[in-house]
């Protein structure tokens, strides 16, 4: 059987968009045309600029910043401690975290339905690194055309001064940010020095260096191909648009019959003489980080970083043409037919996300920094006393996940007299203890074979930091 599909297709001129009519032999599996993004300026350019170098500037910066002594964020996975400036959380309130990840999941639901794949234009962790690569391969190599002619040319000094330079500094921001990702996890002030030094930890090296290839490949060489075909969220999004979303794209009513025309002509006289106010430029195409042609209407490789927006309007400016061919929009506007902004998929994603980001800070609030299990010795049901007193063993577990060393006092109630061996537990900051305590009673208050009693543990700093359980006492009837 041949590889090869028999199909009315159109072939790519050289800036990657389509002339109709065209047939070729489509391959089942298409190489990957590499994207040479041509610089633009505008709003949204700057807009997506300034959010990006704000994302790698607290990125990088904010495991430097100490706060009590410790880094601001610090994931310490040996101590099981995960600090966030001034709340430490433990494995034991995963949930807390879980909670968290699905507020963020419901946020970029709520996103996506506003507004399509804003996110990914502007602060996807993998948009962000890869236009900062094409911004220092556009000071190295220099523009679009000049890009495209370097590459065609035989090798040079001149070729290879400016290669070796720009994979350099793709190499040396990718190591800065696998030292900066280890260093949420390793304090960073220590790691810097232990690095070079060969005295950190292997796991240190793995993951610096696993960060480091990755980042070089995913923003220097795969780009685009990420956004295409490993994202998951660029294949599911679609299913959350509808009508209202607001989303990049072209005014095909507004700009069709595309086409060339004297700029002596204005936008009266074009229209007059049948034209559509795209020029047919392709800079729309041409200052593309996924390469797609938006004239061809609403496609997933689209991650709405408007920088077609900003070329189109440049080119409207120029034009003398009224901006807007390119914006965003919603399909129901581009139609003619009213937006509706306050619809119900939107109000049921908001109303989720208010109710779980009010719910998630309630816990954090009134969360308390101390863990306390009781279980009753479970190899025996009680055991006489020399002094005659019916004895019960229970292991008790601390855990003190406050930031201050504790000393817990320890009371029983639920039956009159009851005496404990151990009434004090102390626990330093982070730390979990485990306590063998024995609780005595005498047998004529026990009436029943089981009685539940109580077990309140409380700080002698901070009474009011305290928690209660409740267990079992076990004895014999006497008659």
């Amino acid at each position: 059987m041949s590889d090869k599909i028999p199909t009315t297709d159109v072939t790519p001129n050289p800036v990657g968009h389509h002339a109709p009519g065209d047939t070729v032999q489509q391959e089942m599996y298409a190489s990957r045309r590499h994207i040479y993004v041509r610089e633009i300026k505008g709003l949204f350019q700057r807009l997506r600029r300034g959010a990006n170098w704000l994302l790698m500037l607290a990125f990088f910066v904010t495991p430097w910043v100490q706060w009590g002594g410790r880094p601001a964020i610090w994931f310490d996975l040996p101590g099981r401690e995960f600090h966030i400036f001034a709340a430490t959380f433990y494995p034991q309130e995963f949930m807390l975290l879980s909670w968290l990840l699905i507020i963020c999941a419901f946020g970029l639901f709520f996103i996506t339905v506003f507004a399509g794949r804003v996110w990914c234009g502007y602060t996807c962790p993998q948009s962000v690194w890869t236009f900062l690569f094409i911004w220092l391969e556009h000071r190295l190599e220099g523009s679009r055309n000049r890009r495209i002619k370097l590459d065609k040319a035989p090798m040079t000094f001149d070729k290879a001064w400016r290669k070796s330079a720009k994979h350099a500094i793709w190499l040396l921001i990718a190591l800065a940010t696998g030292v900066t990702f280890v260093g949420y996890f390793t304090p960073i002030r220590q790691l810097v020095i232990d690095l070079p030094t060969l005295e950190a930890h292997g796991w240190s090296y793995f993951w610096v260096g696993f960060f480091l290839v990755f980042t070089y490949l995913n923003a220097g060489w795969l780009r685009e191909q990420v956004c295409i075909y490993m994202c998951p969220y660029a294949r599911f999004q679609s299913v959350m648009f509808d009508a209202d979303t607001l989303i990049v794209s072209y005014d095909s009513a507004r700009g069709e019959p595309r086409g060339a025309r004297k700029k002596s002509l204005s936008h009266q006289e074009a229209r007059e003489a049948g034209h559509g106010d795209c020029i047919d430029c392709d800079l729309c195409v041409q200052v593309c980080p996924t390469g797609i042609d938006i004239r061809d209407g609403l496609q997933y490789e689209c991650i709405t970083c408007a920088a077609c927006i900003d070329a189109c309007d440049s080119v409207m400016d120029k034009m003398g043409y009224p901006r807007g061919l390119i914006r965003y929009t919603t399909e129901n506007a581009l139609e003619g037919k009213p937006t509706h902004i306050l619809r119900p998929r939107l109000m049921g994603y908001l109303a989720a996300l208010v109710v779980m980001i009010g719910v998630f800070a309630w816990a954090v609030a009134d969360r308390t920094p101390l863990g306390f299990e009781v279980e009753r010795e479970r190899n025996q049901l009680y055991q006489m006393t020399r002094e005659g007193r019916v004895s019960n063993v229970y292991t008790l577990t601390v855990r003190n996940l406050d930031r201050e060393d504790h000393v817990y006092r320890l009371e029983a109630s639920g039956l009159p007299g009851l005496v404990l061996d151990t009434d004090r537990i102390e626990v330093p900051a982070g730390e979990t203890r485990r306590a063998v305590v024995e609780i005595t009673a005498a047998p004529e208050v026990i009436e029943l074979p089981s009685h539940p009693i109580q077990l309140n543990l409380a700080s002698e700093t901070r009474p009011n930091l305290a928690l209660e359980r409740e267990t079992r006492f076990l004895g014999q009837i006497r008659r």
